[in-house]
């Protein structure tokens, strides 16, 4: 009967060794993606030329094959 108990014991102890080693996975794989973002710097420059409507000419070719 106390080896029953003995074994029971050793299997919970897995199991909380196991649960928490995924519990520390899931929470480091929600954390590292934001991490990761973080670090990217955006250029100012670029902002500053893509304010507002651009006519381009695919655009313009565009509204030329809608016309015909």
């Amino acid at each position: 009967m106390k080896k029953i108990k003995k074994d029971l014991d050793k299997e919970r102890r897995e199991f909380i060794k196991k649960s928490t080693l995924v519990g520390a996975g899931i929470a480091a794989a929600a954390v590292a993606p934001g991490a990761a973002t973080a670090g990217v710097s955006v250029d100012k420059s670029e902002d500053k030329q893509q304010k507002g409507y651009q006519l381009t000419p695919h655009v313009i070719e565009y509204y030329k094959s809608l016309a015909n």
